[in-house]
C-alpha cells in the first residue's frame, strides 16, 4: 500500500485533531480537579507525617476519604459536559490500566519489604510515575517532560535528605500534582 504525502499529512493532521480534542475533552473533563484534590491529600498527608507522625495514618485515611469523595463529586460533574460515547471505551482502559498498576505496585511492596515507610513511600511514587508515563506518551509527549525531574527529585530526597523526606514528598509530590493540575486546566 503506498500511500502519497498529501495523504499522509492530511492523516498526521486528523491524528493531531484528534489528540487536540481528547486533551481538551480531558482538560475540561475535570481530570485537573482530580489531580489538584489528590495534591491537597499529599501535600497535607506528607506535611502531616513529616511534623505530627502520631495522627498522620488518622488524617491520611480523613483526607483519602474526603478527597476521594471530593473528586468523584466534582469529577462527575464536570465530566457530563464532555462525555461522549466515544470516550466510553478509552476511559474504562485508563481506568483498568491504573487498577493493574496499584495490583502490580502492591504485589513489589509485598515482595520486597520494605523497611521503613519511606522506602514504601517511593516505590509507590516510582509505580505513580511509571504509570504517568505510560499516560503522558499515550496520549502527548508534552505530558510527560515532567515525570523524569519529579521521579529524580523524588529519589534525591529520599537519598540525600531522609531527614525531611516527607516534608520534601509533600511539597514535591502535593505541589506538583497541583500545579499540574492547574496547568492543565489553563493551558489544555
Amino acid at each position: 500500500m503506498n500511500i502519497t504525502p498529501t495523504e499522509a499529512e492530511e492523516n498526521l493532521a486528523a491524528i493531531q485533531t484528534t489528540m487536540r480534542k481528547f486533551r481538551h475533552s480531558v482538560a475540561s473533563g475535570g481530570s485537573y480537579i482530580t489531580l489538584i484534590v489528590t495534591g491537597v491529600v499529599w501535600l497535607i498527608g506528607f506535611l502531616s507525617t513529616q511534623f505530627t507522625p502520631g495522627i498522620s495514618a488518622y488524617v491520611w485515611t480523613a483526607g483519602s476519604i474526603l478527597g476521594t469523595i471530593l473528586g468523584i463529586i466534582l469529577g462527575f460533574r464536570m465530566g457530563k459536559r464532555v462525555r461522549s460515547p466515544a470516550t466510553a471505551p478509552m476511559v474504562k482502559r485508563i481506568a483498568l490500566f491504573w487498577l493493574l498498576l496499584i495490583f502490580f505496585a502492591i504485589a513489589a511492596i509485598a515482595i520486597a519489604r520494605p523497611a521503613d515507610g519511606k522506602q514504601a513511600t517511593i516505590l509507590i511514587v516510582l509505580f505513580l510515575m511509571l504509570g504517568q508515563s505510560a499516560m503522558g506518551l499515550l496520549f502527548s509527549f508534552s505530558s510527560v517532560w515532567w515525570v523524569l525531574p519529579i521521579t529524580a527529585l523524588a529519589l534525591i530526597g529520599y537519598f540525600l535528605f531522609p531527614g525531611i523526606f516527607y516534608l520534601w514528598m509533600g511539597v514535591l509530590g502535593g505541589g506538583g500534582m497541583i500545579a499540574i493540575g492547574l496547568y492543565i486546566h489553563s493551558r489544555w
